[in-house]
C-alpha cells in the first residue's frame, strides 16, 4: 500500500527542512476523522483474534483513518496560508463503543529556502 502524496512537507520533527528557514509560526491545525467498525468489520476481527495473528480488517481501517487525518490535516494548513506542518503527531480516543475519533496535529509555518551565505575567504 502506498503513502498518498501531500502538497506541502509534513515534518515529524519541530525543525524546517535542510536548507529551509521560517519565516512565520501560523498556529496549531488539526484534521480530524470519526470511524467506526461495521457489524461485518467487526465479525471478521472476532475471528480473526480466536486463530491469532493481524487483524487485517482494523489494520485497514487504521491506515484509511489515518490518511484521512492526515489529509484534512494538510486542508487546514493550506486554508490558513502554510506551506509546512511542523510537529505533526496523531492522536486517538474512543468516542463511543466501536466508534473512535483520530487527529492528525501540528504546527502550521510559512517556510522558504535560506538566504546563500557567501564564501568565507
Amino acid at each position: 500500500m502506498s503513502s498518498p502524496s501531500h502538497r506541502i512537507p509534513i515534518m515529524t520533527t519541530m525543525e524546517p527542512p535542510p536548507g529551509m528557514i521560517i519565516e512565520a509560526v501560523l498556529g496549531p491545525c488539526w484534521g480530524v476523522t470519526v470511524r467506526s467498525r461495521s457489524v461485518v468489520g467487526t465479525a471478521c476481527a472476532g475471528c480473526q483474534q480466536i486463530f491469532g495473528g493481524e487483524i487485517s480488517a482494523l489494520t485497514s481501517l487504521a491506515i484509511d483513518s489515518r490518511n484521512e487525518a492526515m489529509h484534512r490535516l494538510e486542508q487546514h494548513a493550506l486554508g490558513m496560508g502554510g506551506n509546512c506542518i511542523l510537529g505533526m503527531r496523531f492522536d486517538s480516543s474512543e468516542l463511543m463503543q466501536n466508534t473512535n475519533e483520530i487527529v492528525a496535529y501540528g504546527t502550521v509555518v510559512r517556510i522558504s529556502a535560506a538566504p546563500a551565505h557567501a564564501p568565507t575567504r
